[in-house]
């Protein structure tokens, strides 16, 4: 009993000195420098040279890199037309008055002469309404369902919300920063006429609200902006229309015979084509509303893009304006902590509880930094016409993998990976095949367009610290050389960062955003020991440290091939100078590229379609090189691989056009066979080679689990049925081994989807709906633990 009390004065003792250190500002004596942006940075976000080159080089000049950036929620007295003591105190007001908004036009009776949507009512389109339907009950029916769609903004309620939103953003944000050049491409890119679409990720609800802002401040009108009706309620979609939503009717979702569906379909496509004709810019998110569990690609995203690309296409317009766009946050506002939460539609009421919230904390948790990245804008047309080029044979990942996996086979087949698990819904599937295809992959090009123009921001780095290199805990002294060298390793790799200023602040601003997950502890010498918080938190860290991934997606792919190939020479506890020894042929380097590349989502990956495979290897080769931990090996009687005069010019061209490899690069993968590599041994390579590792640990792990799984589920079972059960045993054994960033919801849909693309499992219809089975080769525990195995050997421990 003794022990116990004194235990527990302990642990009242230590909880009361860590309130202490939060209060305190951890102790120290520092100067208050709110995190804010340089001027000089990486400038990052140019288009595809390869599939756009005319945009690459006419929507950029150099000199835009150095116009810095603009705090778009400042706004003062200069910022209007008047000055004095009162306009001062009214400065937001009378800024929301002086922006310009456009007449609203008489967009209705326009949608309503559209040539296709005058012959679905007569009847003269295939599915139309000639059927026995009295045309004056169709343009009723036309009517609500253009009602559906959108409404005729206010200007009035557009500034009274400008103002309202200006400032609620100036008391939940320190900032929302925006580079002037990539504002003065967006510029630029207007002056030719052409109506503007901006393609976003979608990391937080905000972003809807704040983009429309954003445009608006800088004098581009007022932007149109897709919501997906899951996530409002009726009362909240009524006034989101009054202010420029967009929605689009259940009704479009129908199949292709429907009459309701051709019709829906129609009043659809008519909207866009008067929304384009008119200029009016245009909002679109590509990625899934957050808290939505699945695919990562919206399937509502890529429908609204078919729609523009098909006007294109039809010469609707001449042309359109695509802009990557991005919005990052230190935290997401309103994101729950616990990460196992479902998309739940939000209520005018539920969303005026939240603002308030918002605004109670105001005063009691530190505000968080935004980003706002508009990337270089390329021209649709031009894409359209050089992608098509850049499109070659594919397979399933069944046929890619599952030899390999099993044994049976040990080349990995010279093409792509053919991988798609956003569905495609009504009016997308209304398209071609071919237009389909071109939809798909023109989505996930600009996808990773805007995400690697994405800055990383200071709770990324710091929950990739803690996560992967000090979870048992680091001391802030250490903990303020970490977070300055992975910064500088973040800016040498081409991305940006969302902060700057004094290093002991900065870390101190992102600790306490990170308080409910970290621990501070006061040791005798009078340092601060950080301890990430054991338990679910670790989750919410992982998630974190997932937008810092991207930077290193090459080198942590690199370094877990390696390990791959290392398992079954070198035992993975061995000493970092007996793996050093191993001899790593380019070629097997290839190959185990190859295989992590299969294995891994791309919805993770987010590889260009206009890059191949083979083309991602040697960058990934390249890099590893470039950091240092791969260094080249001169095998006895080889030429130098700097030895370049006595090659033979006249033999063969040494250069091709990216992404063509086909038979006659033979000749350069056997030249390639006598190239050798071995780990480097400086000291900073072990640390790093772990850490780069540990960046795709949790989802190989939970891969890895799921296959352990496999002998324990309860099959048949539907998708989201089996789902839950591996959730749940990724918790369970988070719980005993305390691996919590594995068990993400998120990360159980995509070991299943991958186990169904690779053929582990069976999905068969079934009356009560598709149900998944366990497929007949993969009974046998055999063939299970040759998965796990597979999978185990890209995983450092």
């Amino acid at each position: 009993m003794v022990t116990m009390l004194e235990a527990r004065l302990q642990t009242q003792q230590r909880n009361s000195q860590e309130t202490g250190l939060w209060s305190s500002g951890f102790g120290m004596k520092l100067e208050a420098v709110t995190p804010f942006l340089g001027k000089y940075r990486p400038f990052v976000g140019r288009c595809c040279q390869t599939c756009t080159p005319k945009s690459w080089e006419s929507l950029f000049h150099r000199s835009i890199m150095d116009l810095g950036f603009c705090n778009v929620i400042l706004v003062k007295e200069e910022n209007t037309r008047f000055r004095g003591w009162l306009v001062r105190r009214l400065c937001y007001f009378l800024w929301s008055l002086e922006q310009h908004i456009p007449p609203c036009q008489d967009a209705p009776q326009k949608i309503m002469e559209s040539t296709g949507l005058q012959n679905v009512i007569s009847g003269r389109a295939p599915g139309g309404a000639g059927e026995g339907q009295v045309p004056g009950l169709v343009k009723k029916e036309v009517q609500r369902i253009l009602g559906h769609i959108q409404a005729p903004f206010h200007p009035f309620l557009l500034r009274l919300f400008s103002w309202a939103l200006l400032r609620f953003l100036n008391c939940v944000f320190l900032n929302v920063q925006l580079h002037k050049g990539q504002m003065k491409m967006v510029h630029k890119a207007t002056q030719a006429g052409l109506p503007l679409i901006l393609l976003s990720t979608h990391k937080s609800l905000l972003d809807g609200i704040l983009m429309p802002f954003v445009l608006l401040s800088q004098g581009l009108g007022v932007l149109r902006v897709v919501w997906d009706p899951r996530t409002c309620s009726p009362t909240l979609r009524a006034l989101l229309k009054k202010l420029g939503g967009l929605f689009l009717p259940p009704e479009a979702n129908l199949t292709l015979d429907s009459s309701e569906g051709v019709l829906a379909r129609a009043v659809v496509h008519a909207a866009m084509e008067q929304l384009l004709v008119s200029r009016q810019p245009l909002l679109i998110f590509l990625e899934e509303p957050p808290g939505a569990q699945g695919p990562r690609l919206s399937a509502l995203g890529q429908t609204w893009l078919g729609l523009v690309v098909q006007a294109v296409q039809m010469g609707v317009i001449p042309d359109a304006m695509l802009v990557p766009v991005a919005i990052t946050y230190d935290l997401v506002p309103g994101a729950p902590c616990d990460v196992y939460h479902s998309l739940v539609p939000l209520g005018l009421w539920t969303g005026a509880l939240a603002v308030l919230r918002s605004l109670w904390s105001w005063g009691h948790s530190p505000r968080v930094c935004v980003r706002v990245h508009l990337a270089q804008p390329f021209s649709l047309q031009e894409y359209t016409t050089n992608a098509r080029s850049c499109w070659g044979s594919r397979q399933t990942l069944e046929q890619l993998l599952q030899p390999i996996v099993l044994g049976q086979c040990n080349v990995v087949p010279d093409t792509e990976k053919e991988q798609e698990w956003t569905p495609a819904t009504g009016p997308l599937l209304a398209l071609k095949e071919e237009d389909q295809l071109l939809v798909r992959r023109l989505s996930r090009h600009v996808l990773n367009a805007s995400v690697t123009s994405s800055a990383v921001m200071s709770t990324a780095i710091m929950a990739a610290l803690l996560l992967f290199k000090h979870q048992k805990g680091v001391f802030l002294s250490q903990l303020l050389g970490e977070f300055s060298w992975l910064t500088e390793e973040t800016l040498l790799r081409g991305f940006d960062v969302g902060f700057s200023g004094q290093l002991q602040c900065l870390v101190q601003h992102t600790l306490s955003l990170l308080r409910a997950h970290v621990a501070l502890l006061r040791v005798h010498q009078g340092d601060l020991l950080v301890v990430p918080r054991p338990g679910p938190g670790l989750t919410r860290l992982a998630r974190l440290s997932a937008e810092l991934l991207p930077a290193f997606l090459s080198e942590a792919v690199g370094a877990c091939a390696v390990r791959g190939l290392l398992a079954g020479r070198v035992p993975p506890e061995g000493p970092w100078e007996l793996q050093g020894i191993e001899l790593l042929s380019q070629n097997e380097l290839y190959r185990q590229i190859l295989l992590l590349l299969h294995l891994l989502p791309q919805d993770l990956l987010l590889l260009q379609p206009c890059q191949s495979s083979y083309c991602y290897c040697q960058e990934v080769l390249d890099r590893l090189i470039q950091c240092g931990l791969l260094v080249a090996e001169e095998t006895p009687g080889s030429r130098a691989a700097c030895d370049t005069g006595r090659q033979r010019l006249s033999a063969k061209l040494l250069w091709k056009p990216s992404g063509d490899f086909t038979d006659s690069d033979s000749d350069d993968f056997e030249e390639a066979e006598g190239r050798y590599f071995r780990l480097s041994q400086q000291s900073r390579c072990p640390d790093f080679f772990l850490f780069l590792c540990r960046l795709l640990s949790p989802l190989l792990q939970a891969f890895a689990q799921a296959a352990t799984f496999l002998h324990q589920g309860q099959l048949p079972d539907t998708e989201s049925g089996y789902t839950e059960q591996l959730l749940q045993f990724l918790q369970a054994t988070a719980q005993e081994e305390g691996f919590f960033e594995c068990a993400d919801p998120n990360l159980a849909i995509s070991a299943v989807w991958t186990f169904r693309d690779l053929g582990v499992l069976q999905q068969m219809p079934s009356p009560a709906g598709p149900m998944l089975y366990l497929s007949p080769t993969f009974t046998s525990r055999e063939n299970q633990e040759k998965l796990e195995q597979f999978i185990r050997q890209f995983i450092c421990s």
